[in-house]
């Protein structure tokens, strides 16, 4: 199997926070590998009861890490790459990229023919805009491309999300989801499909704020209305939920707040998102690494949150919280 490298080089000091976004993009935990010299004697000696060190070692930069990052040739390396901009430039995470053994002209068509329709949760079919359904398909089929923006709905912390949109959305209640960092707008347009009257999506890259307007559009879902008095029922927005000029925009308060994003972005989310969920309302949280749970669900207890539901899958999880 061929293999994509992604390498990212971050400031030593932050490379706990940049590891952590950039496992939304590994495989598996044999996917990402870190290297950090920056406390190479102390370690020498702690580790290896050690202190003759290689002189190739001893020139290694003491002030960056790095961050590798493989990816099998049926991912799609342009999604991971814009996700790590993304994030880590919104996390304020000085960094560069490089990749290797795939050019990056070739990505945008190179991993589409290993994407084929995937079931997700009890009802939906994620099938790119490429293919056809299987014959004899009876799930609601969702149609994605995702471009360059995350979501192709085979990341586990989606599965986990999609799940969780099915336990709580009712068909015909008249509730209102948030999609809070959007990506490809998946959660989004699932959102519609299992009954939610209405979406708005929000992400604070302009590519996944262009690439889920078309993922709507390829659903039936149009972003923009003829009647000016009528809202659309999926609504996409570039912007920073954090910014309270740009919630004060925002048309009232929603009964689901889906959020797929890191630890450290849902913990600084968290209390604008309080603000913005209807008192009876849920707020969905993925993209949590298992280490990292403990930090969520005090930041969860610390805005009024009570946690009321968890799913897990290859130590990704979950939550569901209501306000207390």
């Amino acid at each position: 199997m061929e293999w994509t490298q992604i390498s990212l080089s971050v400031a030593a000091d932050q490379i706990e926070r940049a590891a952590g976004i950039a496992h939304m993009c590994a495989a598996d935990e044999q996917g990402l590998y870190i290297e950090d010299y920056s406390d190479l004697e102390q370690g020498a000696l702690e580790i290896a009861h050690m202190t003759l060190i290689d002189e190739e070692l001893l020139a290694k930069d003491r002030v960056h890490a790095l961050i590798h990052l493989y990816l099998p040739q049926h991912e799609n390396p342009a999604e991971a790459v814009s996700f790590l901009r993304e994030r880590l430039g919104a996390e304020n995470i000085s960094h560069t990229v490089s990749t290797a053994a795939v050019n990056e002209e070739d990505w945008a068509n190179n991993w589409k023919q290993y994407f084929k329709p995937m079931p997700a949760g009890e009802h939906l079919l994620i099938c790119p805009n490429w293919e056809q359904p299987p014959a004899g398909n009876t799930r609601t089929v969702l149609r994605i491309d995702p471009g360059m923006a995350f979501g192709t709905g085979s990341h586990a912390t989606t599965r986990l999300m999609l799940a969780a949109l099915e336990r709580v959305i009712r068909p015909g209640r008249g509730q209102k989801l948030l999609d809070a960092g959007c990506g490809s707008g998946i959660l989004s347009v699932a959102g519609l499909l299992l009954g939610a009257e209405s979406a708005l999506g929000v992400d604070i890259d302009r590519t996944a704020v262009r690439v889920a307007v078309e993922n709507g559009a390829a659903n039936g879902f149009s972003s923009s209305t003829k009647n000016i008095f009528q809202a659309p029922r999926y609504r996409i927005l570039h912007g920073n939920l954090t910014s309270p000029d740009f919630t004060a925009g925002l048309q009232g308060t929603f009964d689901i707040v889906a959020a797929n994003i890191v630890a450290d972005a849902l913990i600084l989310l968290t209390p604008a998102i309080r603000k913005l969920l209807n008192p009876d309302g849920i707020y969905l949280l993925s993209g949590i690494i298992g280490g990292r749970e403990a930090e969520v669900t005090d930041c969860l207890a610390e805005n009024g949150f009570t946690v009321v539901e968890r799913t897990d899958e290859s130590d990704w999880v979950c939550l569901g919280a209501r306000a207390q």
